[in-house]
């Protein structure tokens, strides 16, 4: 691997700006409606983008990560976050009402099959869809895994990651007085969740401080916790999910059920010094998954916005486009 890539700033790497030529609030059901945008070629490749967190949303810039000429690009913002509504909702939202959101917009906009694209909490959306609904999915690109384990929750927020981050994990656990940091997931989730405003936005803005600040290894432990309105949401989200396991059925759920999905082909790009994600999670994944390719990049950590990160992600869905015919030349 060319590693004096991972010098040169993302941007190099990515397809130009493109708008969207579709947008539309899509109603879910539940008192919900959830933010669906389409870019790029509308008779091409249907590729699904599905952002982190919960309660990432989306950005322009994911759209990026694909040729335009090549790919019908479908992005949306999961319930209660970006432009979805109501905002930092908690209620009726589960993986499971995702994984049917996911369904009812393959519908609404005609899709038989698509590849799936995701990062992060992304990637274990996109593993759960997947394994719940193998015939619809052509090819997965997957960075920086989550298998939505109490091992890789432990890690975060029980310590593991605050060996390294000393300073920043005892600012994180000091918010909570101490007969309650043993388990700082319910702890946020109890001032998360108070139904105080002020309480609730000072614990989401160290909520999402602690993340951001470890997403990229040149962030150097300043991370921010983004706007107000983003960090609510995030925050909530994300905890909300947390403190539930995922809604998934037992520990370790997606590597016991990843025979639905062997035959499906997929890449994985994961950063080798991931403070988030640490790579046993992508290795144990790329185990389970015969018809995966595990790419390992160094020295990069979580972001997708890393210029390595970056580059293999543009080069694995290029791969994809070649492989369906939709790259000029292939």
């Amino acid at each position: 691997m060319d590693r004096t890539a991972d010098h040169i700033n993302a941007d190099n790497f990515l397809y130009p700006a493109t708008e969207p030529f579709a947008k539309q609030m899509l109603d879910v059901g539940d008192g919900h409606a959830v933010y669906v945008e389409q870019c790029g070629n509308p008779d091409g490749l249907p590729v699904v983008v599905l952002h982190g967190g919960p309660g990432g949303g989306c950005s322009p810039s994911m759209r990026r990560f694909f040729d335009p000429a090549a790919f019908r690009i479908i992005l949306f913002d999961q319930r209660g976050c970006g432009l979805s509504r109501p905002h930092a909702s908690v209620k009726h939202n589960t993986t499971w009402h995702l994984v049917a959101d996911m369904e009812r917009i393959r519908k609404t906009l005609a899709v038989g099959k698509w590849v799936v694209f995701g990062g992060s909490w992304g990637a274990t959306l996109a593993l759960i869809y997947a394994q719940k609904h193998p015939e619809h999915v052509l090819q997965m690109v997957l960075r920086g895994v989550f298998l939505m384990t109490r091992e890789e929750l432990d890690w975060f927020y029980g310590g593991g990651a605050g060996r390294f981050w000393p300073d920043l994990w005892r600012h994180f656990a000091e918010m909570v007085p101490e007969d309650e940091r043993s388990d700082l997931i319910a702890a946020y989730h109890k001032r998360l969740f108070s139904g105080d405003a002020m309480q609730e936005m000072r614990f989401a803005r160290a909520w999402a401080s602690w993340e951001n600040a470890l997403a990229s290894i040149s962030s150097k432990g300043r991370g921010g916790a983004g706007p107000s309105h983003y960090a609510h949401a995030f925050a909530r989200l994300e905890n909300h999910y947390f403190h539930n396991a995922g809604f998934l059925d037992q520990d370790g759920q997606i590597l016991r059920d990843m025979r639905r999905i062997a035959h499906i082909p997929g890449t994985i790009v994961q950063g080798r010094f991931d403070m988030i994600c640490p790579p046993v999670s992508a290795h144990k994944l790329h185990q389970a998954w015969p018809g995966s390719r595990l790419r390992m990049v160094t020295p990069a950590g979580h972001a997708m916005s890393e210029p390595g990160i970056t580059r293999e992600l543009v080069r694995a869905t290029n791969e994809v486009a070649a492989r369906f015919g939709r790259r000029k030349g292939a």
